[in-house]
């Protein structure tokens, strides 16, 4: 604890900064400080609470190439066997932990961990949440030390611990199932023997924590006076609004099909809690529409500015759409590592992974009128099935015929200009290229390939993703409000919005119409619209795979298949208008069927936890 008070200045400028810091571990003989100190003032228990920060993992960079789309949503090339998405694939949920070979990518478990650097590959969930826990607890037992402190600089301290402790809880129950909910400093020396509590007692402590939270901290640091010492970097810290967003995504996850059924039997939603989720949501979405907050909607000309930055000398990405992320470990260059190597093919940069998106997921991508793909009355065409989508199907997907490569190539090369992801074209292998027939740029500038070199240095080119963003809880609080009143027309009592114009909001950002009636007159209609919104909207962002289960849907057809788009080209090649080129035999093929069960919709725990006493019980079926 100590040494982190003499850091603690200089974590906060990795945290919020845009460069890494490579000597901050070094001790100074004067670091050595009493316990009074360290949480006499406001500057000292900040550097205590700084460490919370850097607990969070960064999921899409947590090694050199990433999996943490685990859903119906992506498969990666033949032949990468060590990603979690291949052992989902796979039914081995035991992948998560290192002892069973696990290759998680920064998510769960790794053999090494720590708060004390911006390694990104020393960042994983569950040892750091373990260990942020009882920091919270430590800091919250020793709150009554901070006597040389202003009121504001109280509950901003505070505010952050009641936050982190429900958040690390949040994190790890999503996953796990109830847990034990440590909420003090457990002794080092006495035998443990917490029980694991029921989701919905874990939920009910997480959310009295957001709450707490909620209550405590601002909406914005930057309007505080402690903040103005880092005026302008405030925008990683826990505030108001990230409080109230977890609060109510808490709520929402208790109410869910899968918790709700654990607790009453039923399969339905509870509405109880989403009416409590819809309320949380109700006060966020009240500040944001009345202007009183930081975050907005992103137009969708900038929509890219969440999800990356490129020549803005490693600015992060989220815009103003960014409610919580974590920190960047390392510096911007992380991105080049990998990540924004693993979309394309190996003709367009040399990668050995390539994660892409399957068909089946692709076709939520409905069309521009707002209807699904499947509606009669949709006007989609087999024949010429890249007109008229969904905008963000041109945003986030490379199909057939789009120009990949935009700068000069050899006449060797030339070849690669554009994407030939028709059946056996040259973009289509199981190896080295597209298993599926398309590829994923949501997160790529277009000129990201080695021709291009759109991601080489000087470009300062930047992925990083929200754990949360505006956009969710839009869609969460429509999913809240609509089963708490059984209507697409249900509202918060603390919000003007209903579920239906919340939904529509997102849909006409990106240029797309609103639900039809005919969804929209019935809870059931209306609810199958929104998950297809949801897949659309936070596409690839690591949400599908949670959904699916708190849904209760990842063991029902036909979200267990993951196929490919087949077809052949027909007629004139338009280069210049690729979504009017003509196909023929448009079909797809399963490529992968994921044979799970009941025990699949909880991961299983690590057996050397299980077996430290007998309170702590493995999940069923592991």
């Amino acid at each position: 604890m100590k040494k982190y008070i003499h850091i603690s200045m200089l974590l906060l400028a990795v945290l919020l900064g845009t460069t890494s810091c490579t000597d901050y571990l070094d001790k100074s003989p004067d670091s050595d400080v009493s316990s009074t100190d360290a949480f006499k003032d406001f500057t000292n228990f900040q550097g205590f609470t700084e460490e919370l920060y850097y607990c969070i993992p960064d999921f899409a960079k947590g090694y050199w190439t990433n999996s943490f789309n685990w859903g119906e949503d992506e498969i990666m090339n033949v032949g990468i066997d060590y990603h979690m998405c291949y052992k989902v694939d796979q039914g081995d949920f035991w992948g998560w932990q290192s002892e069973h070979d696990g290759w998680q990518s920064g998510w769960m478990d790794r053999s090494s961990n720590t708060t004390t650097s911006d390694d990104r590959f020393t960042k994983s969930l569950w040892p750091l949440a373990w260990y942020g826990i009882r920091k919270c607890n430590m800091g919250l037992e020793n709150f009554d030390l901070l006597t040389d402190a202003t009121e504001e600089e109280r509950n901003l301290i505070k505010g952050q611990l009641y936050f982190f402790r429900g958040w690390f809880h949040f994190e790890l129950i999503q996953y796990f199932g109830g847990l034990p909910y440590v909420d003090y400093v457990l002794p080092s020396d006495e035998t443990l023997t917490l029980p694991r509590l029921s989701y919905r007692e874990c939920a009910d402590k997480a959310a009295a924590d957001f709450r707490m939270a909620a209550d405590l901290l601002p909406i914005d640091w930057d309007d505080t006076s402690a903040g103005t010492n880092t005026l302008g970097k405030n925008q990683l810290r826990i505030n108001k609004i990230m409080a109230l967003g977890y609060l109510g995504k808490n709520y929402l996850w208790a109410a869910s099909p899968l918790m709700n059924r654990e607790e009453t039997g039923s399969t339905g939603y509870n509405t109880e809690y989403c009416e409590l989720a819809a309320e949380a949501f109700g006060e966020l979405l009240t500040l944001v529409e009345n202007g009183e907050t930081q975050y907005a909607l992103v137009d969708f000309d900038d929509y890219s500015d969440i999800f990356y930055t490129t020549g803005q000398n490693g600015l992060m990405p989220g815009s103003t759409e960014a409610i919580f992320r974590g920190p960047n470990y390392g510096n911007w260059d992380c991105t080049n590592w990998g990540l924004s190597k693993q979309f394309g093919t190996s003709n367009l940069n040399d990668s050995g992974v390539s994660s892409l998106p399957t068909a089946n997921y692709v076709n939520y991508y409905g069309m521009e009128n707002g209807l699904p793909l499947d509606d009669a009355d949709s006007g989609f065409d087999k024949t010429h099935p890249w007109q008229g989508r969904d905008p963000r199907f041109y945003h986030d997907i490379v199909y057939d015929g789009v120009q990949v490569v935009q700068g000069d190539l050899s006449t060797a090369n030339e070849q690669y200009r554009y994407a030939a992801l028709y059946t056996d074209g040259l973009f289509r292998n199981t190896t080295s290229g597209s298993r599926t027939g398309y590829l994923l740029y949501k997160f790529l500038s277009p000129t990201c390939n080695k021709f291009d070199g759109g991601y080489n240095y000087s470009n300062h080119f930047f992925i990083h993703l929200s754990w949360m963003r505006l956009a969710d809880v839009y869609l969460m609080y429509a999913e809240a409000a609509a089963n708490a009143k059984g209507m697409a027309t249900g509202s918060a009592s603390n919000c003007s919005l209903t579920a239906l114009d919340a939904v529509n909001k997102i849909r006409e950002r990106a240029g797309v119409d609103d639900v039809a009636d005919k969804y929209s007159s019935s809870l059931s209609g209306f609810m199958s619209e929104l998950r297809r919104e949801r897949a659309v909207e936070l596409a690839y962002e690591g949400h599908r795979f949670n959904d699916l289960r708190r849904w209760l849907l990842l063991t029902e057809y036909p979200y267990t298949i993951k196929t490919s788009q087949e077809f052949i080209r027909s007629g004139e090649f338009d280069e210049d208008n690729p979504q009017d080129n003509a196909v023929s035999g448009y079909s797809e093929s399963v490529i992968l069927t994921r044979n799970f069960s009941d025990k699949h919709y909880w991961l299983p725990l690590k057996l050397s936890d299980v077996n430290l006493y007998p309170e702590f019980t493995q999940n069923p079926g592991w």
